[in-house]
């Protein structure tokens, strides 16, 4: 099983070390998935927002690509869309 490490304030590790008999890791691992976090990230609702923001990321490039091409001469555009 794959592990991962975050950093917390030196206040909060001095009153967590205070409770030696909490197993933390567990602690977080149990809130990780009571969360459901990660099946979240795979729903249709994030797929649809993804397409949608990917989406309109295209639109924006595409008029700015618009915008500078028309800031150009015709030979520098002409070279530029070989």
């Amino acid at each position: 099983m794959p592990s991962i490490t975050f950093a917390i304030p030196d206040e909060i590790k001095a009153k967590m070390k205070k409770i030696s008999w909490v197993n933390w890791s567990e602690l977080i691992r149990r809130e990780v998935l009571k969360h459901d976090l990660l099946r979240k990230l795979d729903s249709e609702e994030e797929k649809e927002l993804v397409k949608w923001s990917v989406e309109l990321g295209r639109k924006a490039k595409k008029g700015r690509f618009k915008r500078l091409l028309d800031e150009l001469s015709p030979k520098e555009r002409e070279e530029l869309l070989k």
